[in-house]
């Protein structure tokens, strides 16, 4: 086991800067040299034949453009099935993965070098030590090992690890819940979304979760982890800490809670440059005049991925910088609260800027709700809000009513709108294995 002291995730500042420039370094020579996707966007921007030469300091980072999802897009349209992020040859890559094409309308392929996906694993190992994983834990994974990227390193690295690894792809939630009770697991890694799903299913058919061998959830792939109420919901049904995860397809798995500071995510500095932009003017964001706390748009470069490798790219979260020491002892960028929203999923309602998170967070405080839906539409050139609840079954007319009331009013208070709020009935919204899609937009002006 890598001693704490010498693990990459416990460097301090100055030596996360040191491995960064070294590898920013690598990272623009290998593209520059090899990879047309590269080329083509930073030759003549740096001026340089070699872009490195041309990065002085951490800071000239900013002289390199931004990079959007609608840039990769674009160039996998125009160069199919892949686009051109290939520093080398087809047959260098050994893994596929692909995104679920939820924002885009078109799922965006990713491929991965035997190099470059053990920097993955390498960085889930920084996670696991981080999370405080040991070598008798057992780790369930209760997710469709598709070409969806998920877990698929998580599982892989705690493999390479020693540790026992149950996949649960291809199984009802009733047999991932026996899986779960008869190998005893300690560690369950899927989406919030899906944690309470199996706390439902656990519910209705007699089983007390609190009282079995899971001790902690990882939870990652839609906001929750970090959300009070989401967090304390999945943690009272199944008697476990949660902890929060962040990565992306493309980008890699590069943030984690630590377990001495819930609601946070630390960010792996070890593995990546991470920005926190302002995300119209696409400048810097600027600290407050309190103490330093950075609020904007996160900008990722990952450093070892080079096989397809992304600088400056907007991965369109918006995060608030944590500007006090985390009681981890970390040097790591730790953002409070984790992921607070999507850049393009704000609306402006009354006035008032919201995110579909924060209604969530909400919607999650009523133990009456099973299910539910968030619709925005545009009236008459402004944008409301439609809420379909679903309620437990064994309510009365009465309460169900109350319920309503109780909900609409509770956004009122909180957010300053009054929402439509629809009862809708037993079983008529979906649920989810992977990422719960409860958010939607109605096009058109009515």
């Amino acid at each position: 086991m890598v001693e704490r002291n010498k693990a990459p995730e416990n460097l301090s500042r100055t030596e996360i800067e040191i491995r960064q420039f070294a590898r920013l370094q690598e990272l623009l020579e290998s593209v520059m040299s090899r990879n047309p996707f590269w080329q083509q966007r930073l030759s003549g921007l740096v001026g340089l034949e070699n872009a490195a030469d041309g990065i002085g300091l951490l800071a000239d980072l900013q002289k390199l453009p931004l990079t959007t999802k609608a840039d990769l897009v674009r160039d996998q349209k125009q160069k199919p099935p892949y686009g051109t992020n290939l520093t080398f040859g087809r047959h260098d890559y050994s893994r596929l993965h692909q995104t679920s094409g939820t924002t885009t309308g078109t799922p965006m392929r990713w491929l991965d070098t035997p190099d470059s996906w053990r920097w993955f694993l390498d960085s889930w190992a920084q996670i696991f030590r981080i999370v405080g994983l040991t070598p008798e834990d057992r780790l369930c994974f209760p997710f469709s090992f598709g070409p969806f990227i998920g877990f698929w390193a998580a599982f892989e690295g705690a493999n390479r690890l020693g540790n026992l690894c149950l996949a649960g792809g291809g199984m009802s939630s009733q047999q991932r819940l026996a899986l779960i009770a008869d190998n005893q697991a300690t560690v369950l890694c899927c989406t919030p979304t899906y944690a309470l799903r199996l706390a439902e299913v656990a519910a209705e058919q007699g089983t007390d979760l609190a009282a079995g061998s899971v001790r902690m959830l990882i939870v990652a792939g839609e906001p929750g982890g970090s959300i009070p109420s989401i967090r304390s919901r999945i943690e009272s049904a199944w008697g476990a800490r949660v902890i929060d995860h962040w990565g992306m397809t493309e980008i890699g798995a590069l943030g984690v809670e630590c377990v001495e500071s819930p609601g946070g995510l630390h960010i792996l500095e070890s593995e990546c440059i991470a920005e926190i932009i302002n995300p119209e003017t696409l400048e810097p964001a600027i600290p407050d005049a309190g103490g330093g706390v950075r609020r904007g748009e996160l900008v990722i470069t990952n450093l070892g991925r080079l096989g397809s490798p992304l600088i400056r790219y907007r991965t369109g979260d918006l995060v608030e910088s944590d500007a006090e020491p985390c009681a981890c002892g970390r040097s790591l960028l730790r953002l409070n609260g984790g992921i607070l929203g999507r850049a393009d999923d704000m609306i402006t309602i009354r006035g008032n800027n919201v995110f579909p998170s924060s209604v969530e967070a909400i919607l999650r405080e009523f133990d009456q709700l099973v299910e539910f839906r968030i619709e925005v539409r545009t009236v008459r050139s402004m944008h409301q809000i439609l809420l379909q609840l679903e309620p437990r079954p064994e309510l009365s007319e009465v309460a169900v009513e109350a319920l309503r009331q109780l909900v609409k009013n509770t956004i009122k208070d909180r957010l300053n709108f009054q929402p439509e709020v629809q009862i809708v009935e037993q079983n008529s919204l979906p649920r989810f294995e992977l990422k719960g899609r409860r958010f939607f937009r109605v096009d058109g002006d009515s």
